[in-house]
């Protein structure tokens, strides 16, 4: 059977139906167009945030063992990483590329990447030791979108490119993340071997915050937004139910955080309805470079032979770190000092700016609460796959996945059998599995309707098995003990069943800490979040 190439794409904090192809009235005809040629998940999981869900991606195992048992960004100062919590990929895990390219085959993987990494920043642990012939990478959570004046100012997060392992001391004048990461990896796929089959890494900074975006690309969503997040999340709710992307009878969670749009007085209302004018403007020009990408390999003759996947790297942003009492002071002083907030210039390079939690749940709903979370709000993410070997005509799985199924998914197509070793030490197994057979519509499941998966991060905890669900939050989100849901019929994990089903609960909880132990989840405070109960 032939190999064949993959392009893997991954947007930063997209909400569930942000995608046109997901029920959302953002202009996405290039990603709406693939999805609908292949198959859509609606129950496809990621970690809660970006970092541990990109190490899930690159190496099929659980983020605790692959070294991002926590965002570093969020640690205690002065904390020392346990195994698995050293803040960046570590030597117990093998990459999907390195494992492509170190395949039997004598032609192995060709694999390159244009965009943002955030797993590391370490020599052993940036792309271009981790398996990619070529490499333009963001390695830092965030950075502005654009170059000049406005990433000058940009103080509140850092930037730091690098192209093959080669800091970046400039960027172009008109630099704008989504289109410079396209452009890239398109030069990269121009000048790769044509003997040898490809992996094109596509993992966008976009639509994370600091929202901004093009002015011409603003400007058509003016006005959109302006009856507010309520009616967006129940147009959006209403068209996910008529294209069987969610149940008829799925009742959304109520909003959590942050003053109802009724609350807010006019000016208020213009300001937050701008800010999401200024993300769907960010999606639109993912989109838009995602089409150039296909475009190239059309032109190439190589879309035939490609598999392409997409998903979001968490639930959509809800200001996790700018909610956050220690740090978010210090964030609102800095653009109160540096950036131009004004309503007329939100989107452009000199404002830094975030949606805010009413609109992220908007984009998360039916589901609870949004990105940092271990609700499904925060963890179920779109995903779609297409291309050779995949069922399409717009074919919709109710399987459950993961964000570790892809690096075995693709490993299996390539026919590349992943080993217990790598350059002579132990690595850890892939715990993801492969969907080839279920994408093909060969088998019903990925998983075993019993397998058991557990999530924590910031000291928030799930475990799931089937559609039973277990969910330890903090106040205000939660109550400090363990909840109970059943996602069959409880969607938005709205009915806490705990007392009803108290030997469910205490089984899943027994499974939990079984997870934990297995991962190496530290379950002292590592994190500030664990300690101040913030959003």
């Amino acid at each position: 059977m032939k190999r064949p190439h993959f392009l893997l794409i991954v947007a930063d904090d997209l909400g569930y139906s942000d995608l046109g192809a997901f029920g959302g009235e953002i202009s996405t005809p290039h990603l709406d167009a693939l999805a609908m040629s292949g198959t859509r998940f609606t129950d496809f999981h990621s970690a809660p945030a970006c970092s541990p869900t990109r190490a899930m991606l690159m190496t099929g195992t659980d983020p605790h063992l692959a070294g991002i048992g926590t965002m570093l960004e969020m640690a205690h100062a002065g904390f020392e990483g346990a195994p698995g919590y050293e803040g960046h990929l570590n030597d117990r895990v093998v990459t999907v590329a390195q494992r492509l390219r170190a395949g039997d085959d004598a032609k192995p993987y060709h694999c390159v990447m244009a965009g943002k990494w955030h797993l590391g920043d370490t020599a052993g642990s940036r792309p271009a030791a981790r398996g990619f012939d070529r490499s333009f990478a963001l390695l830092p959570a965030g950075a502005s979108h654009f170059s000049g004046q406005g990433a000058d100012r940009f103080s509140v997060v850092s930037t730091a490119y690098e192209e093959d392992g080669v800091p970046v001391s400039s960027l172009p004048d008109d630099f704008y993340s989504s289109d410079y990461f396209a452009t890239r990896l398109i030069e990269y796929l121009d000048e790769r071997p044509r003997d040898r089959p490809f992996l094109a890494f596509l993992p966008f900074s976009a639509p994370h915050w600091p929202l901004q975006a093009h002015d011409a690309d603003i400007s058509r969503y003016k006005g959109r937004y302006d009856a507010g997040p309520d009616v967006l999340r129940a147009q959006r709710m209403e068209q996910m139910k008529q294209t069987g992307l969610c149940p008829r009878n799925a009742a959304a969670h109520s909003f959590v955080g942050a003053p109802d749009w009724s609350q807010l007085d006019d000016d208020e209302r213009s300001w937050s309805a701008r800010t999401m004018e200024v993300y769907a403007a960010m999606v639109e020009c993912m989109d838009r470079n995602v089409g150039r990408v296909i475009d190239t390999l059309r032109a190439s003759g190589d879309l035939e032979d490609t598999v392409v996947m997409f998903l979001s790297d968490n639930g959509a942003e809800g200001a996790m770190v700018e909610a956050l009492p220690i740090v978010g002071p210090i964030i609102e002083a800095r653009i109160a000092e540096h950036f131009d907030n004004s309503l007329e210039n939100l989107g452009r390079a000199t404002s830094c700016c975030w949606y805010g939690p009413h609109w992220a749940q908007a984009a998360t709903a039916p589901s609870r609460l949004h990105k940092a979370f271990t609700t499904q709000g925060g963890i179920r993410v779109p995903f779609f796959a297409c291309g050779p070997g995949i069922a399409g005509q717009g074919a919709i799985s109710h399987a459950f996945a993961t964000a570790m199924d892809v690096p075995a998914t693709m490993l299996d197509m390539a026919g590349v059998t992943p080993s217990a070793s790598f350059e002579g030490r132990s690595v850890e197994p892939l715990k993801g599995k492969s969907m080839r057979h279920h994408l093909a519509a060969a088998a019903d499941r990925v998983h075993p309707a019993d397998a058991e998966f557990g999530w924590e991060l910031f000291g928030r905890r799930a475990i799931r098995r089937g559609f039973w669900k277990a969910v330890w939050l903090r106040a205000p989100e939660g109550n400090a003990a363990w909840q109970l849901y059943d996602l069959q019929s409880d969607p938005g994990e709205i009915h806490d069943l705990a007392s009803k089903h108290p030997d469910i609960l205490a089984s899943l909880v027994e499974a939990w800490e079984r997870y934990a132990r297995d991962a190496g989840v530290v379950q002292t405070p590592v994190s500030v979040f664990e300690t101040c109960g913030a959003a």
